[in-house]
């Protein structure tokens, strides 16, 4: 596992784009690598839905009211919006930009429709995405969690299958059966990543 000098000799940082069907296990996994890999940063994402009881401002999301999102919107604020299951989601373009001048590697957590809007803007990034072991393990995903309706649940099921068929276009697949075997998968794409760009650092030195 690197330490923080050789974070510090990376440079500018590197996006790594993940994307999931909701019920997929992609929060835990990314927790798990942050809390293990130094050098990491979460970008917490605005969203006009209520907060679940679980759930705490800044930390999970940047909670807002439909009109600040919009105003957000309006002046262009986001690097990428969506509008799911009647709330609004948006990932901050300051926290791309705070890249330039930080040698910290951003984390996004985004669908397979803003990781399309995101990818056009940010060409280097690097797209992730996580899958269920299948359809029937996802449903019991979402049924165990409590946290929806079971129309809710159709909802993300129908949605999920789509996002699934989006996945081939994604630089790396990592099938989420075994957490601790997809937490070493995801941390060990990163470390590759940064590898890779040290190389190239050096190379450009030479």
């Amino acid at each position: 596992m690197e330490n923080q000098e050789q974070v510090n000799k990376r440079g500018k940082g590197l996006v790594f784009i993940i994307s999931a069907p909701s019920g997929a296990g992609k929060t835990t996994l990314v927790r798990r690598v942050m809390e293990e890999l130094p050098g990491l940063r979460f970008s917490v994402s605005y969203t006009t839905r209520p907060p679940r009881a679980s759930e705490k401002e800044g930390v999970d999301y940047h909670f807002v009211s439909r009109d600040v999102f919009q105003e957000m919107v309006t002046n262009e604020k986001f690097l990428e919006w969506a509008e799911v299951l009647g709330h609004c989601y948006g990932t901050a373009q300051v926290d791309v930009n705070s890249l330039e001048s930080e040698r910290i590697d951003l984390i996004l957590d985004i669908d397979t429709q803003g990781a399309k809007k995101a990818k056009e803007k940010l060409a280097s990034a690097i797209l992730i995405f996580i899958l269920p072991p299948s359809i029937d393990v996802l449903q019991e995903r979402l049924l165990g969690r409590g946290l929806d309706s079971a129309e809710t649940i159709q909802f993300r099921l129908a949605h999920a299958k789509n996002d699934i068929e989006e996945a081939h276009w994604y630089d790396h697949i990592i099938v989420n059966e075994r957490v601790e075997e997809a937490v070493e998968k995801l941390k060990t794409i990163i470390i590759s990543k940064r590898d890779q760009k040290e190389e190239k650092s050096w190379q450009g030195l030479q």
